[in-house]
């Protein structure tokens, strides 16, 4: 360990891990499988199953912070040669990799433990839905669309909050999932881009660093479009109200706004765009969503 990384003061191991998964960013994915899983209630006999919700929570906060957590270690070296990335904890020495993987196999054994409370199904699909985040930060060593990776783990969500509920598969959770995943893996396309130049020199495959910036900020533009297209058909493949289209109007101006202040040679608001812009993106449409439902009969 350098001098420097030394002298970086040491939190406590339980706040340095949360800062190592950064797990207020949980609000990225949560909101849409809470969607999925209210939808369910509704269909099913329109009565909020608390009980249920709450091990959606602890499924959906469990494997995205066992995915943070192996996403960390596995990427601690090439985070060491990124000046974006040199301070991580795993990088300093704020945290030790045998704590971070202590953290990581705690949260893999709470999703596995939730899952299995929830139904069979649950815990038979389990395991799969862990294969993906393993998978993904090995992504950027073969090829150049990670994010398509990243767009798969993060599509389970939504499908899983389904199943949680009915125990039985549904294509209109699916149709939620894929709009999910394909806008996380547009809005990482963009973030991936304030990493081109280090990307390229230590060897990091993505689609800035293959095909430039422009291709890339273009291509979360075509992702985001498909998203708004695939919310609007589970709008209607679920009767939506009119709380949900107002939602879906909500989304669309915000990708619009976000693509305004990102532009292929202006990444000044990058920050902007990924961190605010995209969590009001969630937030927003579960609210229009709940709403929708209550409107529509769903009973607390």
């Amino acid at each position: 360990m350098s001098a420097s990384a030394a002298a970086v003061p040491r939190p406590g191991r339980a706040r340095a891990f949360l800062r190592l998964v950064m797990i207020e960013h949980s609000v990225f994915a949560l909101p849409f499988a809470y969607i999925a899983a209210l939808s369910a209630m509704f269909e099913l006999d329109r009565n909020i199953h608390w009980g249920r919700l709450l091990l959606v929570t602890i499924c959906m906060v469990g494997l995205r912070t066992f995915a943070m957590a192996v996403n960390r270690i596995i990427d601690r070296e090439i985070d060491a040669r990124n000046p974006r990335t040199a301070q991580r904890e795993l990088v300093t020495g704020a945290m030790s990799v045998k704590h971070a993987w202590t953290g990581a196999l705690i949260a893999v054994a709470v999703f596995l433990g939730s899952a299995a409370l929830l139904n069979p199904l649950c815990l038979a699909l389990a395991p799969i839905a862990v294969i993906p985040m393993v998978v993904y930060p090995y992504g950027k060593r073969f090829t150049n669309f990670p994010q398509a990776i990243l767009g798969l783990a993060q599509a389970m969500g939504p499908i899983g909050g389904w199943l949680a509920v009915t125990g039985e598969w549904s294509w209109d959770a699916v149709i939620l999932g894929l709009a999910v995943g394909i806008w996380i893996g547009g809005f990482d396309l963009i973030y991936a881009c304030q990493d081109v130049e280090t990307d390229r020199e230590i060897g990091v495959m993505s689609v800035p660093a293959r095909f430039g910036i422009p291709a890339a900020v273009w291509g979360a533009r075509v992702c985001h479009t498909l998203t708004t297209a695939l919310f609007v058909w589970y709008a209607l493949a679920t009767d939506a109200g009119a709380f949900f289209w107002l939602g879906l109007v909500i989304v669309a101006g915000a990708f619009v706004y976000e693509h305004n202040i990102v532009r292929p040679h202006d990444l000044s608001r990058l920050n902007r765009a990924f961190f605010s812009t995209n969590g009001f993106i969630g937030i927003s449409l579960f609210v229009c969503a709940l709403i929708d439902l209550l409107m529509r009969g769903l009973s607390v």
